[in-house]
């Protein structure tokens, strides 16, 4: 068996301390794998458990920083972490996150489509939810508002968004 340019035999896989397997590819700031040896950000560690306050504003200020990749990372282990009638609001909360990085990227019909898909997912968590609208400070009203408008520009104009500047603010 032959090795790549990295030293790793070729079709080795990369694996976590646990066996499992992981791209250790770096990324760049949007989460797009780049070459083995090339400098990219620092990535998000996997599956930290916050609370709900923390991770949104650690999304938050991922997303002022451009980097909706990482933003979702967090909402996703809250996903994984909260208690089963929450999950759905963080599902929804990470396929907005993905949603402006596709824009971000200039993959309009993903970006358009993620942001559809999460405004739809946290507006029937909310309706299910005895009217919470405001979840641990979360403006989920408009949070989707900027969804759905950020979705219309993304179609409309197919070019890719600067992720900084588009980032919503979800504590209105």
């Amino acid at each position: 068996m032959g090795s790549t340019s990295s030293g790793r035999p070729a079709g080795a896989r990369d694996r976590d301390g646990e066996g499992r397997a992981r791209n250790a590819r770096p990324r760049d700031g949007l989460g797009r794998p780049l070459p083995y040896g090339a400098d990219g950000v620092a990535r998000q560690p996997e599956g930290v458990v916050r609370s709900p306050e923390d991770t949104v504003a650690e999304a938050q200020r991922l997303l002022d920083a451009g980097r909706p990749f990482h933003a979702h990372e967090v909402f996703e282990d809250a996903w994984k972490s909260r208690p089963a009638p929450e999950r759905e609001l963080w599902r929804g909360l990470a396929q907005l996150a993905v949603g402006l990085t596709h824009a971000a990227r200039g993959n309009a019909t993903g970006g358009s489509r993620l942001l559809r898909r999460g405004a739809g997912a946290v507006t029937q968590w909310a309706s299910s939810a005895a009217g919470r609208q405001r979840p641990y400070g979360v403006d989920l009203a408009s949070v989707v508002d900027w969804a759905r408008e950020l979705a219309d520009e993304v179609e409309r104009g197919g070019r890719a968004v600067d992720p900084g500047a588009r980032a919503p603010r979800l504590r209105g």
